[in-house]
């Protein structure tokens, strides 16, 4: 059946496939829920231990994905290796690392506001590396978007901000935070292959990577052998954040630039926060009415801006 202009109408996966707010909103709702693993995974699996099993176990369905596609793009991939070892060892592997070691030394509400600092350092790459023009919309949807985050992570009580201090594990995030917004400058650049291609590529280098990592943990005595909860969390570690939020992101990153992309990290507290209520029984709050409204009014601010260029 077609429609009045005698197409095909889309489905509803393609229809996603082409809305940068869906594919982004959702990948901040896997990103979300990752947030919650990283958590729940301390003393049920070690952090190297989870950074690099992740990648292994993903590397599956990964290349399964990438099967009609990955011998093509092989020639590319290798004209641009060493781009695709600086994306994977730096935006996978050591954005992971430091994320889930930052988990064992500070407390949600620090992880929260510190990660909410993206958005703002992909803005400021954009403009002093690539000369991306930055509009005022953009500056003030990553500001309003910001207030949004501190609204949810101080549970409406500002003064939870000022009493806030900055330990060994606010810096390991800072320092993520800070490589992820490299990746997503980078992916700019990405070599023009299929999307499946290139995660697979970079799924590899992540996992090969991370071996050096685990291998000292174990070493260092650090090893957990995970629980049954452990092996659950690794399972959604290696199949939502891994696999399905990587393939949107980038998506969402191709089509609306990585400045405006960047904004839909804020979400991720948001949705952590409502998680929280719908999961585990958290009471619902003024302030995650008025968070809603700043952050998405942030993002529909953000995107009437420049784009790419």
């Amino acid at each position: 059946m077609t429609d009045r202009a005698g197409t095909v109408p889309k489905t509803l996966l393609a229809a996603l496939w082409d809305s940068p707010i869906l594919l982004l909103a959702s990948t901040a709702l896997i990103w979300a829920g990752h947030a919650l693993i990283a958590r729940l995974a301390v003393g049920e699996i070690a952090p190297m231990t989870l950074t690099c099993a992740r990648w292994g176990l993903a590397l599956g369905p990964i290349a399964f994905a990438a099967r009609g596609t990955l011998k093509r793009d092989l020639k590319a991939l290798k004209w641009r290796w060493g781009y695709v070892v600086l994306m994977g060892g730096l935006g996978f592997t050591a954005f992971n690392a430091l994320f889930y070691a930052a988990a064992h030394y500070t407390g949600a509400l620090n992880l929260s506001i510190i990660q909410g600092s993206s958005p703002a350092l992909v803005l400021l790459g954009a403009r002093m590396v690539f000369g991306v023009r930055v509009g005022v919309s953009q500056t003030l949807g990553a500001l309003v978007t910001m207030v949004g985050v501190a609204a949810i992570a101080s549970q409406g009580e500002w003064a939870r901000l000022a009493a806030l201090q900055f330990n060994f594990g606010d810096a390991l995030m800072l320092i993520a935070s800070a490589i992820y917004a490299g990746y997503t400058l980078g992916l700019r650049n990405r070599p023009a292959i299929s999307g499946f291609s290139f995660l697979a590529a970079m799924a590899f280098v992540a996992f090969v990577t991370s071996i050096p990592l685990m291998a000292r943990e174990i070493a260092q005595s650090g090893f957990v052998w995970p629980s049954l909860t452990g092996y659950a969390l690794l399972a959604y570690a290696a199949l939502g954040p891994a696999f399905l939020a990587q393939v949107l992101f980038m998506r969402g990153v191709q089509l609306i630039g990585p400045n405006r992309a960047g904004v839909f990290i804020n979400l991720v507290p948001l949705f952590g926060a409502l998680m929280s209520v719908l999961l585990l029984g958290e009471t619902f709050a003024l302030y995650h009415v008025i968070a809603l409204a700043l952050v998405v009014g942030g993002i529909v601010l953000a995107q009437r801006g420049p784009g790419t260029s």
